[in-house]
């Protein structure tokens, strides 16, 4: 099996060229730019010498922009000794923070130091250049003050390290950046308790080179204690700016806290109705004791609309498209509509092809700033390995912000549903609440290297034809592990499991069974294709669910990496069956890696195949399997 996918949004691109996945396809390999074009170009190489440890040399190489740009010349001579003169003061900073304060640096051009020549001066072609880096002693901190340094605060939220926590202490290696960040957090364990205004008033550095010891002592002026003022609104055009204000969940008299300030700009980036957002403080407190605020915006156009299109051997080709409407009537009220036709395969055979149209309407900021009332409907034809399913169904309910990484959602839910499968055809009608709960702690939702991520659902519903009562209940956990040199090397776990109570399973509509296979469940396998034998070779749904993948991935270069991974699902109807009745798929993939996340190739083979699996499968997407 293989499977492709790709996606577009409407927007104009030269005829020779176009973009997807943020790569640029079918570019002419010999066009100029003709910002890039250097009317006196200076050729030249460069050798580095550093007398120190290979860590110390590459600390210097990477902070040098003679050697960053040696593959390319330089903007005649004038343009070689800036770039020259430029690396003095990099690399010496980049020794600073390294501990390093008695250093030297030397740049000789074509044999002369590079400080000396004259912009105009005749340089051969091309010319050497020889970089040598003395680092001198190591340097470490002896006296480290913070004066008017805030008291600790028994509040968690509020609480912020301490800078000696952060390599800020005696006896430590004294780096630049080390008294950069002590400053840091010295500011912010003020505007933690609500002194918004707070600023470094002096900083003294003393290097001794006798002692090869730094003194360092770091002045604060904390200014004075404020709350939140109120918030204008500018830049809107559409949107109601007393909705914006609102929806900033600043309060007039609230204390002021940094927090609170990042909440309201997620909050804005989530309306998606801004092309810009920014918040910006007064001057000064007033002297009423409040620092307003003016928040400026940019909104973006009020419609667009979107088309993708996939493909699989075994399935068809796939057309999807989607229109959505932003800020209906002015407090960034979404439309989404969306249609897909799929399974479209030669010869054609229209009773054979997959159907869905549907809406989605959202209103933010219900109830709270964090609140989203959604209602969606929809409509669909679908043929899935085990059986045929048109249905209609709607829901309505709220879904909540709790924190960054915490939401919860719920309501009510009903469909109306044909399904032709082992049992014949049988229409059902069921409502119901939803519920679902997310906890996503992963450091990036694309391509994560630490963290986890728990979702669990709840969906108790009452079926009117048969007049039973059931719920349905789900759980998945997915967790990473990352080391070596920027987490090149990855291991990433996923378990989920599935419980479905309520009647036989010839009366429980087969889209509430649980089915496993395909490419986000046991690669290897065609999708929702693993289910229950009734003995007779017929396959069904089942109540119960248990699925685990493992996968390493490892970076080869910055842009490919490869991975390796074995998947494992149980779909059973009352019992868990034996260990025989496992399916098992495994297999490897490569990896893309894009400013959008990593492309994914993956090909996966079913280890225990049973009549009518494929012998392969393959998966093309975007980010990572899981």
């Amino acid at each position: 099996m293989c499977v492709a996918t790709a996606g577009f949004g409407l927007g104009a691109a030269p005829a020779s060229a176009f973009e997807i996945f943020g790569i640029r396809l079918f570019e002419d390999a010999n066009a100029v730019d003709p910002d890039a074009v250097i009317a006196d170009p200076q050729p030249y190489s460069v050798v580095v010498t550093v007398n120190a440890d290979s860590a110390l040399e590459s600390v210097v190489r990477n902070a040098s922009a003679l050697v960053a740009d040696a593959g390319e010349p330089a903007s005649g001579a004038a343009g070689l000794l800036a770039k020259a003169r430029g690396d003095y003061r990099r690399i010496v900073a980049a020794l600073y923070n390294e501990g390093y304060y008695g250093g030297t640096v030397s740049i000789r051009v074509g044999g002369q130091e590079a400080a000396k020549l004259a912009p105009d001066v005749n340089l051969p072609d091309p010319v050497d250049v020889a970089l040598v880096v003395d680092p001198g002693p190591l340097f470490r901190f002896n006296s480290v003050n913070i004066i008017n340094q805030a008291q600790p605060t028994s509040d968690p939220w509020d609480q912020v390290p301490q800078p000696m926590t952060e390599g800020f202490g005696t006896g430590q290696i004294a780096r630049s950046s080390v008294i950069l960040r002590a400053e840091t957090l010295a500011l912010e364990a003020w505007r933690q308790q609500g002194y918004p205004k707070a600023e470094i008033a002096t900083r003294d550095v003393v290097a001794d080179h006798q002692s090869t010891t730094v003194d360092v002592t770091i002045t604060v002026q904390p200014g004075p204690k404020a709350a939140f003022g109120d918030v204008t609104v500018t830049g809107t055009e559409r949107m109601d700016p007393a909705f914006v204000r609102r929806q900033t969940g600043l309060a007039v008299g609230e204390e002021y806290d940094p927090d609170a300030l990042v909440r309201a700009q997620k909050r804005l980036d989530r309306l998606e109705v801004f092309r810009a957002a920014r918040l910006e403080a007064a001057d000064k407190v007033g002297a009423d004791g409040l620092l307003p605020y003016t928040l400026i915006v940019q909104e973006l156009p009020g419609a667009r609309f979107g088309f993708g299109a996939t493909y699989a051997s075994i399935d068809g080709l796939g057309l999807e498209a989607y229109h959505l409407w932003r800020n209906l009537f002015g407090q960034a009220e979404r439309l989404r509509l969306d249609a897909r036709v799929a399974s479209i395969a030669f010869p054609i055979e229209t009773d054979k092809f997959d159907y869905m149209f549907g809406g989605t309407f959202t209103k933010p900021g219900l109830l709270t700033p964090d609140t989203d009332l959604v209602a969606a409907i929809s409509a669909e034809r679908t043929v899935y390995p085990k059986y045929t399913e048109t249905s209609a169904s709607g829901k309505l309910g709220l879904s909540h912000f709790l924190s960054d990484q915490i939401t919860v959602s719920g309501g009510l839910q009903f469909e109306r549903n044909r399904f032709d499968d082992s049992f014949g055809t049988r229409d059902f009608a069921t409502a119901g609440l939803y519920s679902e709960g997310t906890f996503d702690f992963r450091n990036d939702s694309v391509d994560a290297t630490s963290g986890f991520y728990v979702q669990g659902t709840l969906d108790p519903f009452y079926e009117f034809r048969y007049g039973n009562a059931g719920a349905r209940a789900t759980l998945e956990a997915r967790t990473y592990f990352g080391f070596g040199d920027n987490d090149a090397y990855v291991l990433a776990g996923r378990l989920k499991a599935g419980v479905l109570l309520g009647p036989s399973l010839a009366e429980i509509p087969p889209d509430k069974l649980f089915f496993a296979g395909g490419g986000g469940s046991v690669r290897g396998y065609g999708f929702k294709s693993i289910g229950v034998d009734n003995g007779t070779g017929t396959v069904t749904g089942g109540r119960y669910l248990l699925e685990g993948s493992l996968e390493a991935r490892a970076k080869v270069t910055d842009t490919i990496g490869v991975v390796g991974f074995v998947d494992g699902g149980y779909v059973a109807a009352d019992v868990f069956p034996g260990l025989s009745d496992l399916r098992i798929g495994a297999g490897a993939g490569v990896r893309y890696y894009t400013g959008l996340g990593p492309l994914r190739l993956d090909v996966a083979v079913p280890l225990n195949k049973k009549a009518g699996d494929s012998d392969y499968a393959v998966y093309v997407g975007i980010g990572q399997a899981f």
